[in-house]
């Protein structure tokens, strides 16, 4: 499986000097590649290809006075670029196509050097690690890095990237074994909310930090003296390094607290189910606030990633199942209730519920119908089986399988 490692970067001030340029340079490659292709597009030329496009707004480039700039960064940077722009307009044309699944994707736009993220991507050929521990990227220098943890193989690549606080990251993106936790007998229906941040259906609810709640009051006064500042000072470009630094330390800590909160439940379960929630719609209703500060798609993502990684079973159950209109204990749909009922008795046997225990508790037997539905579907079709890893070459069509080794 493919994780990101992040780790903090400190550049002293010549380096982020040079970073800023290769920032600049990166930004200005996409761009031309961006208009090459709109104009190509709007005079009815044919789509340019991606060597074709390389050598126009790169090679030819930097023989012209108004490009000549782009040799002083390392061309690994300019061609990543490139790359970036070819990956947007492939994501774009499967998704109009419908090989994309999921929302529809825009076309690529132009980027800004107002954008809070700037990022630069490098390979092999353009950063080494050294045994000191510095990150050296070319064109740049030694970057000091801060080693969080170790990385487990030699990266092949790395992003820096420099956020809207100010701050300096360094990206790795490597291929990883998963590493198997003890298998277990416990399984956990998990019930998100905005009260309790989770209520799992062992009957443990997890408080919701509410860390964007509590920090309003300091970024209330910090946006208030932004609002005050004259537009184009540097009085105004502090403030708004001020205010976006508070919310890097409010996402941060929700970061922070998501990570030690889902590997508690990954480490304790051998099996975990949740419910697919509207996120993105919720986040258009009044209580977009409340929705967008508990984090719940981050949070999820880590549930899924972290029970692949440590070979726990993680499934959704859908979005309209009534988990919580139905008795947990004798199965009768009792019909539904406003959101101010947190607790019911149920007209059938008479069972007092708790409205979020027994809706994680419909999660965890919904979650447990679909994975057995599931792996009876997936009995019923022939399994292939993949070859040894000793066994080298292909095996040819109509060749005996040998030692019992198939012939796929």
């Amino acid at each position: 499986m493919r994780l990101r490692y992040n780790y903090r970067v400190y550049p002293d001030v010549p380096q982020r000097r040079a970073l800023a340029q290769a920032f600049g340079c990166a930004r200005v490659v996409f761009n031309d590649g961006l208009r090459a292709r709109q104009e190509a597009h709007q005079a009815g030329a044919p789509y340019i290809k991606d060597t074709d496009l390389q050598k126009q707004v790169i090679t030819a480039a930097k023989r012209t006075e108004e490009r000549a700039w782009l040799g002083d960064v390392s061309s690994v940077v300019l061609v990543q670029s490139l790359r970036d722009l070819h990956t947007a307009y492939r994501n774009f044309f499967s998704s109009v196509t419908g090989k994309r699944k999921g929302p529809k994707i825009a076309p690529p736009r132009f980027k800004s050097k107002r954008d809070n993220r700037q990022s630069i991507r490098l390979t092999a050929n353009g950063f080494t690690l050294r045994a000191t521990g510095r990150l050296y990227v070319a064109k740049v220098g030694d970057l000091r890095v801060r080693w969080s943890r170790p990385l487990p193989i030699v990266p092949t690549s790395v992003t820096v990237t420099k956020d809207a606080a100010d701050r300096y990251w360094a990206s790795f993106v490597i291929d990883t074994n998963p590493e198997f936790l003890p298998e277990l007998d416990t399984e956990t229906g998990i019930d998100l909310g905005l009260t309790h941040f989770a209520v799992l259906s062992d009957d443990k609810k997890i408080a919701a930090p509410k860390f964007l709640r509590r920090a309003e009051r300091k970024l209330k006064r910090l946006q208030k003296d932004l609002s005050r500042k004259a537009k184009g000072s540097n009085n105004r470009a502090k403030a708004r390094k001020l205010v976006a630094r508070q919310h890097a330390r409010v996402a941060d800590r929700r970061r922070d607290w998501h990570h030690k909160e889902s590997t508690k439940i990954i480490r304790d379960s051998q099996a975990v189910y949740v419910e697919d929630l509207a996120v993105s719609g919720l986040g258009r209703t009044r209580l977009a606030k409340s929705v967008h500060d508990a984090g719940w798609s981050a949070f999820v993502g880590m549930l899924e990633y972290k029970a692949a990684k440590h070979g726990r079973y993680f499934g959704r159950i859908g979005r309209f199942d009534p988990t919580s209109q139905v008795c947990s204990a004798c199965g009768i749909k009792d019909g539904p209730k406003p959101l101010h009922v947190r607790e019911w008795t149920c007209g059938e046997c008479g069972t007092v519920h708790d409205r979020d225990i027994n809706a994680a508790r419909n999660i965890l037997a919904a979650g447990r119908a679909d994975r057995l539905n599931a792996s009876q579907s997936a009995g019923k079709t022939r399994t292939r089986v993949p070859a040894q890893r000793v066994e080298a070459g292909t095996h040819q069509k109509g060749q005996t399988a040998q030692a019992g080794i198939p012939v796929l």
